[in-house]
């Protein structure tokens, strides 16, 4: 019974934390279209380009340790050890904290040196914006992974809500502000990532009310756990008696687990850095000026959100295959395991095909519902082409890590980002951001190669390129063959001209491009009726509609 009531804790505590990270995700995705339309594409591309540098700052100094707090918790938890837990947290939060102190002067004051290498000068005040953010994010981290070591993931679920939605409101307030007073670009710019300092305050106060809470309770001398109700351990080995060998020890063995974790993590935002560190000096040929480099930009990063949400749903859903993978390896049930990534790999590249071929197809009323003008609508449609290998890239590594294999993903995104480099060199000066769109889409598909031909050989995939590629590729053509129709017969009746127009044009062909795709991909057994049921709640009365209107083949 105790068991049952552990696992189903643990189950609710992960349903929690990833509909709160899908939640959070969702709105820092979002955001990004009122910042446009509020304060510019100048405003939008200084954005941009400062905030994939705050990414890899604040994964520098919580990445890993986050993970690492937890885990060290959890076995003082298992022991009844509640002081050797706060411990833990005590000796984490010092890291932390000083990591965050140390990024946020660096960041502060380093700030005219970083505009200078990244090539453009309006880039300083959002940058100094951003710095106070790393005095927050850490400690929230540090706490999040004492309580998720406790198994109690209500905190780190909360906060990280309540975290992005002071962001988002913070920083709709200071764009609405500045922009009526006639600020400069570039403190437009300030303004948005200071929305990132409001929202880790915010995060961070939701934990430290917590932990009050937690640590209130605690002094009536018992500790509620995922087993039931235990006694603390007056004679702790990490209690009031440690001693600085013991913390020297636990602080060596925080490194060690923590540093791994955090290096694998650098690779995720190592292709929004690439882009950071080339574009504006890359684009600024002479011809244009400091704000219109920025202007292109924004332009460029138009398509991103909508990209963005495809890969977050990979992500989200892909850790669901992480232990499901991993139990199947330490069961060395091989065929099984074969058969879910194959599974998962050809739905998930299904998804990533359908939505790069329909946003690339809609580029043009897409663009102009959600940023008010069609400007960069060909880079849209470029930019969206890169859904497709970034799913197939995203799901891959989730496999991979289940199997174990963490560092090949890390380093196959990192050889991503080399080649992302090389290539904006070679095409962003003769194609602009057009260029840059294209260097993306090469750079994900080498990332999903590479992860793809070790799975390959890990599961002993047989790959039917038939099923792969000739049947997508026939779906693909009759979805946007019909949207294209739905387009041309919309220009026909004068509908393309205004912004409530293009709205509705787009949402239509969504609707109808998503529903041809799923029609033949069910004609051509793509997708079959068994899987579909199988979707929750959803699944079987879409079966049942499906088959009333003969969309389901028949069975031989």
């Amino acid at each position: 019974m105790k068991e049952s009531t552990a696992a189903s804790r643990l189950l609710k505590g992960a349903f929690l934390l990833g509909l709160a990270a899908i939640l959070s995700k969702l709105l820092g995705t979002l955001q990004k279209i009122p910042l446009q339309n509020i304060g510019g594409d100048g405003v939008f591309g200084i954005y941009n380009t400062v905030y994939p540098f705050y990414t890899l700052l604040v994964t520098l100094a919580t990445a890993g340790f986050s993970t690492a707090v937890s885990k060290f918790v959890a076995e003082r938890e298992a022991d009844g050890d509640e002081r050797g837990g706060r411990y833990v947290l005590r000796i984490s939060a010092v890291i932390m904290v000083a990591l965050g102190l140390l990024g946020s002067l660096l960041l502060f004051f380093g700030a005219p040196l970083l505009g200078s290498w990244i090539g453009s000068t309006h880039t300083i005040p959002a940058l100094r914006a951003a710095a106070p953010a790393l005095l927050f994010v850490p400690a929230s981290a540090a706490l999040r992974g004492y309580f998720q070591g406790l198994q109690n993931m209500f905190p780190t679920a909360l906060s990280q809500v309540i975290e992005q939605a002071v962001r988002v409101a913070v920083m709709i307030v200071l764009l609405l502000y500045l922009t009526s007073i006639g600020a400069q670009e570039s403190g437009i710019a300030g303004g948005a990532m200071f929305g990132s300092a409001a929202g880790g305050a915010a995060g961070l106060a939701v934990m430290l009310f917590v932990w009050r809470r937690h640590r209130h309770r605690s002094r009536t001398g018992v500790q509620e756990s995922a087993s039931g109700v235990k006694e603390i351990k007056e004679g702790s080995s990490f209690g009031t008696g440690a001693n600085p060998a013991m913390g020297r020890a636990l602080l060596k063995s925080l490194l060690a687990y923590a540093l791994p974790i955090c290096l694998a993590a650098l690779a995720i935002p190592l292709l929004g850095l690439v882009d950071t560190f080339t574009l504006p000096r890359l684009l600024a040929d002479g011809s244009r000026t400091g704000t219109e480099v920025m202007a292109q930009i924004g332009i460029y990063n138009r398509g991103l959100p909508l990209v963005q949400l495809v890969t977050m749903m990979a992500a989200s859903l892909s850790v669901l295959f992480i232990p499901s993978m991993a139990e199947l390896k330490y069961k060395g049930d091989w065929p099984r395991a074969a058969n879910q990534a194959g599974l998962a790999l050809r739905w998930f590249w299904l998804i990533g095909c359908a939505a790069s071929v329909g946003l690339a197809v809609l580029a043009e009323p897409i663009n102009m519902m959600l940023y008010k003008n069609s400007e960069g609508s060909d880079t849209f449609a470029w930019l969206a082409m890169s859904a497709a290998p970034a799913t197939i890239a995203t799901i891959s590594a989730a496999l991979l890590q289940g199997l174990g294999s963490v560092r090949a993903p890390a380093l196959a995104m990192t050889l991503a980002a080399v080649l992302k480099a090389a290539l904006n060199v070679l095409l962003a000066p003769a194609f602009g951001i057009d260029g840059a769109a294209a260097a993306g889409i090469a750079a994900y598909a080498l990332a999903a190669a590479l992860n793809m031909a070790l799975l390959v050989r890990r599961l002993g995939l047989a790959p039917n390129l038939r099923a792969a590629l000739l049947r997508p590729a026939l779906c693909l053509a009759a979805m946007a063959a019909a949207v294209l129709l739905l387009r041309l017969g919309w220009a026909a009746a004068g509908l393309d001209g205004r912004r409530l127009d293009a709205a509705a044009e787009s949402l239509l062909g969504v609707l109808l491009g998503a529903a041809v795709f799923l029609a033949a991909a069910l004609r051509l057994r793509l997708i079959s009726g068994a899987e579909l049921s199988a979707l929750p709640r959803v699944g079987p009365q879409l079966v049942l509609v499906l088959d009333k209107l003969r969309l389901l083949p028949r069975q031989a």
